[in-house]
């Protein structure tokens, strides 16, 4: 259905000025060090806070999790946010996310921006 596409302009917009009202830097497209590209970054300064995934297919939906989060890993961030209309549980990628060291939230479009206000300093370390 038309409605439970997901926006990936609108919402990658609403992102950055929520953050940057927030205090917090978001930065589109964020390019890692191997080259890969994270949808949106949350930064503190120079501190990488939380990769976001903006997931609008649900085409290879295990896999692409699961190459986000290794994307993720790799460049340096502790969390990562998937933001989906997918409700399925990602089953072993959920698992081995886990063992990489990284905290996966998958949420929907409506979620990201809650959880963005409830963004703590504290939760961050």
């Amino acid at each position: 259905m038309e409605s439970d596409r997901i926006k990936v302009k609108t919402l990658t917009r609403q992102i950055i000025e929520l953050s940057s009202e927030l205090g917090l830097q978001a930065v589109p497209e964020y390019r890692t060090p191997d080259g890969t590209r994270i949808d949106i970054a949350i930064l503190d300064g120079e501190k990488k806070l939380l990769a976001i995934e903006l997931e609008a297919s649900f085409k290879w939906f295990p896999q692409r999790l699961l190459y986000d989060a290794v994307k993720a890993h790799r460049a340096g961030f502790p969390e990562l946010w998937v933001v989906t209309h997918f409700r399925a549980k990602p089953g072993w990628v959920e698992d081995y996310v886990k063992e990489l060291g990284i905290k996966l939230v998958l949420m929907s479009p409506e979620e990201v921006f809650k959880k963005l206000k409830e963004i703590t300093w504290t939760s961050w370390g």
